[in-house]
């Protein structure tokens, strides 16, 4: 496991930092260009919604939903019982 790479964004004006593991970064880029906006605006908008927890958590939990997502996606089956 790598340690946490920190890089800092601006958000609305404001300089913040976020700390997250390599593999965090490789998924938070992979949905920003999947979204077609930039890693700082992806980022605005998890923080948008983020409530008190902090940035950096708040990053990984929405990789996970993210990931869960396309996971359940990519598994469906069309609702096929055969």
């Amino acid at each position: 496991m790598t340690r946490p790479v920190k890089r800092s964004f601006s958000i609305r004006g404001h300089r913040t930092s976020i700390s997250l593991e390599h593999a965090f970064w490789e998924a938070l880029k992979d949905a920003a260009a999947r979204e077609r906006i930039s890693l700082a605006a992806l980022i605005a908008r998890i923080d948008e919604t983020r409530g008190a927890a902090g940035l950096s958590s708040a990053v990984r939990v929405w990789i996970l939903h993210d990931v869960r997502a396309a996971a359940a996606v990519t598994s469906y089956d069309g609702g096929n019982r055969d």
